[in-house]
């Protein structure tokens, strides 16, 4: 019988968890005999026939790169088109691959969504990976528990700093369409004068009097002001604000406003501030790439995740002959115990689609995020987190 062959990708914005789904593909895959091949930067690798074997590679290098964060096969921002799809389903074809193993977001399976229509011959399976979250009928991503507790760590070590010398912070976080990475920087809040205090999402309309004037009402209160803001905050009429007040207009390879790549955002954000509410102490970061990988900061349910839906996608490729996106299912409304199941959704009804915030995660009135969000997150961030405290 002739050996099954198999290619693995990775695509889009690495995580701290990317390569545990990757590893957890190839050990499966090595258990079935299979020829396993990886692609070079995602897709890109495909149509320059950039390939690794890695159907030999040692248990020990596969501990190393299963604990490591970012693409170990290198990644692309590469977006696929037909005729893109069409040049890699001929490279398939000369390779004899059988199935396709895409590890992504939305784009991703968005391509895979493509070639699998080209040709159902070839059984495509998108593995999910995100920090955004925003991947439909997904309860969660593998990848945002990891940068969700990075982003919550960041904010609590904030928190400690401004408590030491009274100030505004402001804090620019990925999510272009998805606040739930933003939202997760209220996580290790301890007590109700704890910041953040004001976060600010994409699902909700922004306007900068009012943000002006609720940081001017937390301030005289507190004398302080620890604010979250998404990078995709947009006005009432759709417009992205870091769209409108960014002088370059830099776009990404998929003709998208670069919002996470620039401190306009925060830098305009935190002058208004100082100008408007005469605030002398005032800083703001863009947080960047250090959520997608900051290394020592994973979450350990996020780790386990992230591999099992790896090793489920090579048994669930065996079981069906169909392509398919692997997913964890959604919980829904019942968040008193944390359940982790495992399913398959179709590609089209996964492939380009955005999933947002629910209204009943976010509470408005206060420009902040309700209860029902930190039953939702806080299972995912895991337990291994150093305690702290103060004196005042």
């Amino acid at each position: 019988m002739k050996k099954k062959k198999i290619l693995i990708a990775q695509g889009g914005g690495p995580t701290m968890v990317i390569n545990k789904s990757l590893v957890g593909i190839i050990e499966e895959a090595k258990k079935n005999n299979y020829d396993i091949l990886g692609s070079k930067n995602g897709v890109n690798g495909i149509i320059n026939s950039k390939f690794v074997e890695l159907t030999k590679i040692s248990k020990e290098k596969l501990f190393l790169v299963e604990n490591s964060p970012g693409a170990a096969l290198g990644s692309t921002r590469d977006k696929p088109d037909k005729n893109y799809c069409k040049k890699i389903l001929e490279v398939l074809f000369k390779k004899k691959i059988n199935t396709f193993f895409y590890i992504g977001g939305n784009d991703s399976s968005d391509s895979l969504r493509i070639i699998s229509e080209a040709n159902p011959d070839i059984q495509c399976v998108h593995v999910p990976k995100t920090i955004d979250n925003d991947l439909v009928l997904n309860d969660h991503t593998p990848g945002f528990g990891s940068a969700a507790k990075y982003v919550a760590s960041v904010f609590a070590g904030i928190n400690l700093d401004i408590n030491s010398l009274p100030g505004v912070y402001l804090g620019v976080i990925m999510g272009r369409h998805a606040g739930f990475l933003t939202a997760a920087s209220s996580l290790l809040k301890k007590k109700i004068t704890d910041g953040p205090h004001l976060i600010y999402l994409p699902e909700s309309n922004f306007s900068l009097d009012n943000f002006l004037s609720d940081v001017d009402n937390i301030f005289i209160k507190k004398q302080k002001c620890i604010i979250a803001v998404s990078e995709g905050i947009k006005f009432s009429n759709g417009q992205l604000v870091g769209e409108k007040i960014s002088k370059l207009n830099e776009q990404d390879a998929h003709g998208n406003i670069q919002l996470s790549g620039s401190s306009v955002l925060g830098d305009y954000l935190s002058n208004q501030i100082k100008i408007k509410l005469g605030i002398k102490r005032v800083r703001a970061d863009t947080l960047g790439y250090a959520q997608r990988s900051f290394l020592g900061c994973v979450s350990e349910v996020d780790q386990r995740e992230a591999k099992k839906l790896g090793k489920e996608s090579v048994k669930f490729s065996k079981q069906y002959d169909s392509s398919f996106s692997i997913c964890i299912k959604e919980r829904g409304r019942n968040l008193n115990t944390y359940s982790f199941e495992i399913g398959q959704n179709k590609l089209i009804d996964i492939g380009g689609k955005t999933k947002y915030m629910p209204d009943y995660f976010i509470n408005r009135k206060k420009n902040y995020v309700s209860n029902s969000f930190f039953k939702y997150a806080l299972p995912l961030i895991g337990k291994k987190f150093p305690d702290f405290g103060n004196l005042i």
